[in-house]
């Protein structure tokens, strides 16, 4: 039995599962809740952070592809080479960690605009540090792990389109996060990435449902309004509404409040 398999219980699975559901907490809810669990359950793993990215339209439509293509970066007149100027940088919405420090070195390297998980977005393969004291990429991001008790790390991408979620597990000693660890952290990002993005589109349903709903209520008292006028003007439907839009339009009321103001005997304003 692997590593991963002995740490996969009925609860956690039944936590996992419950990321996924609709409605069960925010976006920064679900990010801290995926970062607590694989702080829990997977071995070796002293503490994790995660961050939830904005992702752009061309990554969003072609989830696949690293951003931004390697040796180039989108720019406002087409590509443009990393390393220029006009290199535009990830922008992350949201983080979540499991321990303050460990929060403290997620916002150290989103203050300075570039480390391990800005590389990690760029080109959306997991990225893994054994020992950190033979790390000689990011030395600044380095330092401050190695100044907080870390050893190791291992940093896993998403994409959900159109979200972006990173998740990076810590270990205190060299190696404690080897391979067979991936296969849990790449489920806990995916169902919490899942979570997010589902959570998104319900928004977005619901916000269209109220919209609608809103509108028919409007229609029916705008009707309303119209058979009064129609009755009291002895004019046809037309006529009213027309009518209507002239009062509205001369005296700065809205077309739905003038309606109501007619449907409640108020009289016009």
């Amino acid at each position: 039995m692997t590593p991963t398999e002995t740490v996969l219980t009925d609860q956690l699975a039944l936590e996992i599962a419950r990321l996924g559901m609709v409605g069960e907490s925010s976006d920064v809810g679900t990010l801290h809740r995926v970062t607590e669990l694989a702080a829990r359950a997977v071995p070796g793993c002293a503490g994790a952070a995660s961050v939830r990215w904005a992702l752009p339209r061309a990554a969003a439509a072609d989830p696949g592809s690293a951003w931004p293509p390697a040796g180039t970066v989108p720019g406002p007149e087409g590509p443009v080479e990393v390393g220029t100027t006009e290199e535009p940088r990830p922008e992350p919405l949201a983080t979540a960690a499991s321990h303050p420090d460990l929060a403290e070195v997620t916002d150290r390297q989103l203050s300075r605009g570039h480390g391990p998980v800005f590389d990690v977005v760029r080109e959306r393969r997991v990225l893994t540090a054994d020992d950190i004291l033979a790390e000689t990429r990011w030395p600044e991001s380095m330092s401050d792990m190695l100044r907080r008790g870390v050893r190791c790390f291992t940093m896993t991408p998403h994409v959900n389109p159109p979200v972006l979620v990173t998740l990076t597990l810590y270990g205190v000693t060299p190696k404690s996060l080897g391979h067979g660890r991936h296969a849990l952290a790449s489920l806990l990002i995916a169902q919490g990435t899942a979570a997010v993005s589902n959570s998104q589109q319900y928004d977005d349903v619901h916000r269209t449902a109220v919209q609608l709903q809103e509108a028919v209520e409007a229609r029916a008292i705008v009707d309303q309004a119209k058979g009064i006028l129609m009755h009291a003007l002895g004019c046809d439907a037309d006529e009213a509404f027309a009518e209507m839009r002239r009062i509205s339009q001369t005296r700065h009321v809205k077309l739905t409040a003038l309606a109501q103001r007619i449907v409640g005997h108020q009289g016009l304003p």
